[in-house]
């Protein structure tokens, strides 16, 4: 995932292609709906942002996460060890990237 762009507003406002942007800006428009207005596009920019925004928990946790591999191999061992290894690196990594209210 990544910072939206005007691309992604574009789409998110249902236009589909025939566009062109450079620098941050349309330089040039073919697609058969009529083009949003700077505001109209902002709008969007702000509100997609908002919605990236409120999920860095989420992207934080997916990286501070073990593979699956490893989560599995964890698993593994605490049943046969009696150990809380895969439960305490779970519980860690949620305690650091919190779920905001």
């Amino acid at each position: 995932m990544k910072t939206p762009t005007i691309s992604d507003a574009l789409f998110a406002l249902g236009i589909d292609g025939g566009w062109k942007v450079k620098d941050g800006a349309i330089t040039k428009w073919w697609a058969t709906k009529t083009q949003p207005s700077e505001a109209e596009i902002n709008a969007k920019l702000v509100e997609l942002t908002a919605e990236y925004d409120a999920q860095e928990y989420a992207r934080n946790r997916a990286t501070a996460f073990p593979s699956i591999g490893d989560q599995l191999d964890m698993q593994y061992w605490d049943s046969v060890n009696g150990t809380t290894t895969w439960k305490d690196t779970v519980a860690k990594v949620k305690s650091d990237n919190p779920k905001p209210d």
